[in-house]
């Protein structure tokens, strides 16, 4: 189905000035489509209309900033698949980690409680230095990492240059690189071995914090 540009604008502005009526007609518009999109990836209809309601109601969260957005389709439709490949990530039992040393690939069984315990302490960590970034920082960073929008597409959105959205998003991983390194290098209880910062990037990227 051909959507109507003009309709959507319209619903953007509209919703950036807190029209639930407007927001109420974008939602009947897109959520088929996404919804049996999200299927395609999780398998799951129940699973895929929780996907599709989370991003449409964060779209309604972020209204104010809505009409900065100037393809919300495929804004929609890209939140919509990454929010699909992180549940899988997400729920599934294995990740695969690289050691830094080898540069081999290891597959590690989340069922281990103990393992499972590191992991998320690693997610807390990391969630936290990313909320104290600065804000274009963070914003960048959330929507090329979580997201899974081109610099580009970023650029676009926030209407800055790509140029920045570089910029911002090295900042942002020098920063929180370095945080994630002080807390690596903190004692461990029971003397267990440190895990390396390369574990933290796979981490971000398979579950997108």
């Amino acid at each position: 189905m051909k959507i109507d540009n003009a309709l959507v604008r319209q619903y953007q502005e509209q919703i950036e000035k807190h029209s639930q009526k407007a927001f109420e007609g974008l939602y009947r518009l897109f959520f088929a489509r996404l919804f049996n999109f999200s299927v395609l990836y999780v398998g799951k209809k129940e699973v895929a209309e929780e996907i599709v309601n989370d991003v449409m109601i964060r779209v309604w969260k972020n209204r104010e900033t809505i009409n900065g957005i100037l393809d919300l389709e495929t804004y929609l439709f890209v939140s919509v698949r990454n929010a699909s490949l992180n549940y899988l990530s997400q729920y599934s039992k294995y990740h695969v980690v690289i050691e830094p040393e080898s540069n081999r690939a290891e597959v590690i069984s989340m069922d281990d409680p103990e393992r499972e315990l590191e992991w998320k302490e690693i997610y807390f960590n990391l969630n936290k230095a990313i909320d104290e970034l600065p804000e274009q920082c963070r914003t960048v960073f959330k929507l090329i990492k979580e997201e899974g929008f081109r610099y580009k597409q970023v650029a676009e959105i926030l209407n800055i240059s790509p140029r920045t959205v570089e910029t911002q998003l090295f900042r942002a991983i020098k920063k929180l690189d370095k945080v994630m390194e002080l807390y690596l290098e903190s004692p461990r209880k029971g003397g267990q071995k440190k895990l390396p910062p390369v574990v933290l990037l796979v981490c971000a990227i398979l579950c997108c914090i």
